[in-house]
């Protein structure tokens, strides 16, 4: 197994949100469990390479493919990943890594080969089969939520589920954060139903107005969106999205936002 892909501060918070192992029968036990972390190694080289699991080199990782994708489908259904991202943003709160009150929110598309849930037709790929990321940052750039939905859905569409989706962030005295103060998008969210929305959540609209000339300004704080998207590129196997799964591909977005928050986090120290 490769140590550089599952670190021992990775290792060391996933470990505590696994679900325990089946037990093993007495008179016929079968072959031993691959061991969790060499099944997270095997996981974690899908999501940086792109490769296929059927592909994976055994004796490369530690394990078959096969074999980590089952452990990945019953690590998601168990809802590893979330809360592997919960904790992580709690701790960045508590070094004070994280700023909550101004965040920003965008969308990006990716094509989807193999169909399945949350898949539509692409506007931007000749109507081809796809899908779209949605996430909302701080102004760092740190992910604090990622929703997946059909490539025809429009962004402004998953602005309330964002903010639903951020969980609450721990790490200091007092209530948990859950929402922004200021949020900031581009003109594809300008909808005086949703300015409303948000002033009554006590959230502050920062949105781009459509019509108006370019030069609000407001892109020297949106980029940070775009900056999120080129790390979660950074993992091949979500530039295009091979598993039929919606919640498969969900995970290994949660998944890939928790190593970003945990790079983060590292250089800090």
């Amino acid at each position: 197994m490769r140590v550089d892909l599952v670190p021992d501060g990775l290792w060391e918070r996933v470990a505590p949100l696994l679900p325990p192992a089946p037990r093993r029968r007495h008179r016929h036990p079968g072959r031993l469990r691959v061991p969790d972390r060499a099944a997270l190694a095997d996981i974690v080289s899908v999501l940086r390479t792109g490769v296929a699991w059927r592909d994976v080199p055994a004796q490369a990782v530690g394990c078959s493919g096969v074999t980590a994708w089952r452990r990945l489908r019953g690590w998601t259904e168990a809802g590893v990943w979330p809360r592997l991202h919960t904790a992580l943003l709690t701790e960045l709160r508590r070094a004070d890594l994280l700023d909550l009150d101004a965040c920003a929110v965008d969308g990006s598309h990716v094509r989807a080969l193999k169909g399945g849930h949350h898949v539509g037709p692409s506007p931007v790929d000749r109507a081809r089969p796809g899908s779209k990321h949605h996430v909302i940052v701080d102004r760092w750039g740190t992910p604090f939520a990622v929703t997946l939905t059909g490539g025809n859905g429009h962004d402004i569409t998953q602005l309330l589920p964002l903010l639903d989706a951020i969980p609450p962030i721990r790490g200091l005295r007092g209530h948990p954060r859950h929402r922004p103060r200021r949020l900031y998008a581009d003109r594809g969210y300008d909808f005086a139903k949703y300015r409303r929305l948000l002033w009554k959540r006590g959230i502050k609209p920062m949105i781009a107005r459509r019509g108006h000339a370019h030069g609000s300004g407001l892109g020297k704080v949106r980029w940070v969106a775009e900056r999120a998207f080129a790390w979660l590129r950074q993992f091949k196997r979500l530039r295009t999205r091979y598993e039929q799964r919606a919640d498969l591909h969900q995970g290994l977005l949660h998944l890939a936002c928790g190593i970003i928050c945990l790079r983060r986090l590292r250089k800090s120290l």
